[in-house]
């Protein structure tokens, strides 16, 4: 039995410390790229977009999603971090991290002016 419970208490203390080490891997990083909606994607990565995206996710049930200088589309696991007045129709820096699915947990977004652009 002291050995099961020993076994048992090791094991607790392996998936602790790798719950640990998984929270450590999300750090925020910053990319820059564009805000766009999950219909259009890289169409909409451009300044004329930015009512239809309001549009899309309003009435059509879009969500948003951010896309990469290298026109890679990723969805935005928490889409209340998108303000559509703010973070539509120009080029963003967004901070977050890469969940484990290949969402974006979004912390900010900024305007990007002429922030240097992390490719993903």
């Amino acid at each position: 039995m002291k050995k099961v419970l020993s076994m048992l208490g090791i094991a607790v203390l392996a998936i602790a410390a790798f719950g640990v080490n998984a929270h450590a891997s999300m750090k925020d990083k910053t990319w820059t790229g564009w805000i766009s909606d999950s219909s259009c994607g890289v169409k909409g990565a451009d300044a004329s977009h930015a009512a239809c995206g309001v549009k899309c996710v309003k009435d059509k049930g879009a969500s948003w999603v951010f896309v990469t200088s290298a026109k890679k589309v990723i969805k935005i696991d928490n889409q209340d971090a998108v303000n559509s007045d703010n973070d539509l129709g120009h080029q963003v820096k967004v901070t977050g991290h890469m969940n484990a699915d290949g969402t974006m947990h979004v912390t900010s977004v900024a305007a990007a002016g002429m922030a240097m652009s992390k490719d993903m």
